[in-house]
């Protein structure tokens, strides 16, 4: 292109200088310059189509992707999978997006090895969702050292310098908790059941996970405010199906009286439920013992239609979209909140839950 910008330049000079010799040639000498015009503004033409070409060419063009890493806890839950999904769906080649994703099958240790695989990797973003909240300031100093902006989903780190990561998408789990604890309250008093003493048992989830934290919290902050109720033991059913009907099993061997069995996620109380009916006891709103989850995926909504469980306190695992939208304003250079709760609900057997079901996206 300015190979032909020097050329119109010159012609137009040989023009001039044609057009300022003297003598016999002036008829010659006045021709050749309106030729040499003709050249020039044909060639300028021709260079200013060429410029608009490129010029399309390149808001055409594909633009350069925005590499992530995802270092995703596992596959040990329903609500997991939703919240795989999202991700998937929204870090896409068709959104701008190119996504490496890690899945740690629930240990630390492989998280900690794939945020050091997308380091070397250099990756433009950072999202994980920590098992535990404890032991990633090393890694995480690493990344900010790599100019690599940290997003964290779902679970929180305790670090000592909240600059190793950018913000934080999630649940407000302590809430949770506390909303499950007012549910149990009002629900006892609609039963009559107000003033009975109440024996509880919680199984809880991964232990030092963030959700496990807050909701244990939460749920005992409502406990205290019931003296009839006793909350008769806690343990870790890992978030796994398996693990609630093992610690649900071994509740009712220790426990010949349980009212309340408060799972700290939904696929602890499917294993609970499944422990509770091979004991020969029954459970769900016409049944011996009532059972709450966290997270309500659809699988909780078809437990409750069935009479097995009594409320689920929802989780939303669709945080892809909000990641997303952080990791935009980071693009422009702008401020993102640093702790960024979504919107939660939850459902009980009260409600048309088999229309809510046809809505539900997880």
């Amino acid at each position: 292109m300015k190979k032909k910008v020097v050329s119109v330049v010159l012609t137009m000079a040989m023009a001039g200088s044609l057009a300022a010799c003297g003598g016999g040639a002036k008829e010659e000498t006045t021709k050749a310059a309106e030729a040499a015009a003709t050249e020039a503004k044909a060639e300028t033409e021709a260079a200013k189509t060429e410029e608009t070409e490129a010029a399309k060419a390149d808001e055409g063009g594909e633009k350069e992707l925005i590499t992530v890493g995802y270092a995703q806890v596992g596959a040990e839950s329903d609500w997991r999978t939703a919240n795989t999904e999202s991700f998937k769906s929204t870090f896409t080649e068709e959104n701008g997006y190119k996504l490496i994703f890690d899945d740690a099958q629930q240990k630390q240790e492989n998280q900690i090895k794939a945020i050091r695989s997308f380091i070397q990797q250099d990756v433009d973003y950072i999202v994980v969702a920590p098992v535990v909240e404890t032991g990633w300031e090393t890694v995480l100093e690493e990344a900010k050292e790599a100019g690599i902006p940290v997003i964290l989903s779902d679970r929180q780190m305790q670090v000592s310098d909240d600059s190793l990561y950018e913000a934080w998408v999630g649940g407000n789990f302590v809430k949770e908790g506390e909303t499950c604890g007012n549910w149990l309250a009002d629900y006892l008093e609609a039963q009559g059941r107000g003033d009975e003493e109440i024996n509880i048992v919680t199984i809880q989830g991964t232990i030092g996970a963030s959700a496990q934290v807050g909701r244990t919290e939460g749920v005992g902050n409502i406990v205290k405010e019931h003296s009839n109720w006793k909350m008769l033991d806690m343990q870790s059913g890992e978030f796994t199906q398996a693990k609630g009907q093992e610690v649900m099993e071994s509740f009712l061997k220790s426990y010949p009286d349980i009212d309340v069995v408060i799972c700290e996620n939904d696929n602890e109380a499917f294993g609970a439920v499944d422990a509770i009916k091979a004991a020969g006891k029954t459970c769900g709103p016409d049944g011996d013992i009532i059972v709450v989850g966290f997270d309500s995926v659809k699988a909780a909504f078809e437990s409750m239609i069935a009479g097995d469980m009594n409320a689920t306190f929802e989780c939303n695992p669709l945080h892809g979209p909000r990641v997303a939208e952080i990791i935009q304003k980071l693009e422009k250079g702008e401020e993102v909140e640093k702790i960024q709760y979504v919107d939660e609900a939850y459902f009980d057997t009260s409600m048309d839950l088999e229309s809510i079901l046809k809505e539900r996206a997880y």
